[in-house]
């Protein structure tokens, strides 16, 4: 039975072929195949999983999902970005650098009860 299994389009999981280090080495070809039918195999040693051979549909897959979370965080800095120059945003603070050491103590304390 394979140690590792891989989640499908519908949701399945379904194992992942996998290869001792043995039979990788002297048969690399049906490693190479398997990969490039599946998608990825597994090469196991000492009956642990200790690497994975990736078609390139695969492997283009991977590095383009870790594009999209990078882009979601540059498009949600943007948007913050923007809101902090907002006029209020932005009056807030220039008002909250320009505050007394007073006037923050007491805001500081208001904030504080507030939240109780």
């Amino acid at each position: 039975m394979s140690a590792l299994t891989l989640r499908n389009p519908r949701g399945d999981h379904s194992p992942v072929p996998e290869f001792s280090a043995t039979e990788a080495k002297n048969s690399f070809g049906k490693v190479l195949d398997t990969a490039i039918s599946q998608g990825m195999a597994t090469i196991t040693k000492r009956d642990r999983p200790a690497a994975v051979v990736l078609s390139m549909d695969a492997y283009q897959a991977l590095l383009a999902g870790q594009a999209q979370p990078l882009q979601h965080l540059s498009q949600e800095f943007d948007a913050l970005l923007l809101q902090m120059q907002a006029g209020s945003s932005r009056q807030g603070a220039l008002d909250a650098f320009d505050a007394s050491p007073q006037a923050m103590g007491q805001a500081a304390l208001n904030a504080a009860q507030a939240l109780r």
